[in-house]
């Protein structure tokens, strides 16, 4: 079989494995928190490895934080869900910087709609308040910042200084309403 071939076949089906995953994830989100409680001391590490598992999927982890801060208290919620989510940035951005290698990217930057190919993706600005987008924002801005080559270094220091503001926010804003509800 001709490489080209191979590769074809080889993304179909991780393809089909994500879709497949992106269904069990939106299925089962609820259950999250059983699925953390569950594992007591390990509790964190399951976290952990729910931001990893959650990284190429468009669901978004902020519930997720929002758990950890009701489970865990904002002082470890923060340190769960910054740690989460700074494993779960690299793996986008390595999800980022495989499609790169897979395809001419800088010959398909040139084709992509509204100005996007020109955007400076690697500049200070675009990489943190790009990921402070609610929702997609940090998924979006981590994929391209692999796309488009951005230093590793550069892309490390802005997504763990956006990845902890939001840890914090959410962690306690998780922990307020757990609270809230309980009394």
């Amino acid at each position: 079989m001709k490489e080209k071939t191979i590769k074809t076949i080889i993304s179909i089906i991780g393809l089909a494995l994500g879709v497949l995953l992106l269904f069990f994830v939106a299925k089962n989100i609820r259950d999250a928190e059983n699925i953390i409680l569950k594992a007591g001391v390990a509790g964190p590490a399951v976290a952990i490895l729910l931001y990893a598992l959650f990284a190429p999927t468009p669901v978004p982890t902020d519930s997720l934080t929002l758990i950890c801060g009701a489970i865990y208290g904002p002082f470890y919620g923060t340190a769960i869900a910054w740690m989460g989510n700074n494993i779960a940035a690299l793996v986008e951005y390595f999800i980022g910087a495989r499609i790169r290698q897979d395809i001419d990217f800088e010959k398909e930057r040139k084709k992509l709609p509204f100005g996007l190919g020109k955007l400076p993706i690697d500049s200070i600005p675009v990489l943190t308040l790009g990921r402070m987008l609610p929702f997609y924002g940090s998924k979006v801005i981590s994929i391209m910042a692999g796309m488009y080559g951005v230093p590793y270094k550069r892309y490390i220091w802005t997504s763990a200084l956006v990845n902890l503001t939001g840890a914090i926010m959410l962690s306690l804003g998780g922990h307020e309403l757990f609270y809230l509800l309980r009394h």
